[in-house]
């Protein structure tokens, strides 16, 4: 199983999911952990597996449901974030299936990985 990794290390709110790469290897070895920028061409498979910063959350979630994420005013190729391309791609038939593992930008890495843990992510 992949699951591919977004955020960016520069940026602080969205820096999380990045530094967690190194703790997620370790505690789920059965697992590829792969970085993945939303600006570069996604991987071609039918279910897609993630993990990103998802805002206005506390606490460790998955997300099934792509159409219940907030789009963002789109004024120029910048603002084509996660959400809107995983959408695009759902609506041309690129993709089947989408399972988002959600991190709160404000929460400390052991306890994005407990919870990560009782999701059972290998069951995706």
């Amino acid at each position: 199983m992949k699951i591919y990794v977004f955020g960016n290390i520069l940026v602080d709110i969205d820096s999380l999911p990045i530094k967690l790469i190194p703790l997620l290897r370790k505690e789920f070895p059965e697992i590829e952990f792969c970085e993945l920028d939303p600006s570069e061409d996604f991987p071609k498979e039918k279910i897609l597996n993630i993990i990103d910063t998802v805002l206005g959350i506390t606490k460790v979630e998955v997300f099934k449901d792509i159409e219940k994420f907030k789009l963002g005013n789109l004024c120029s190729l910048h603002d084509f974030d996660l959400g809107f391309n995983l959408r695009l791609m759902k609506k041309f038939k690129m993709i089947e299936k989408v399972n988002i593992i959600g991190v709160p930008p404000n929460i400390k890495p052991h306890d994005v990985i407990n919870q990560i843990k009782e999701l059972k992510p290998v069951n995706l």
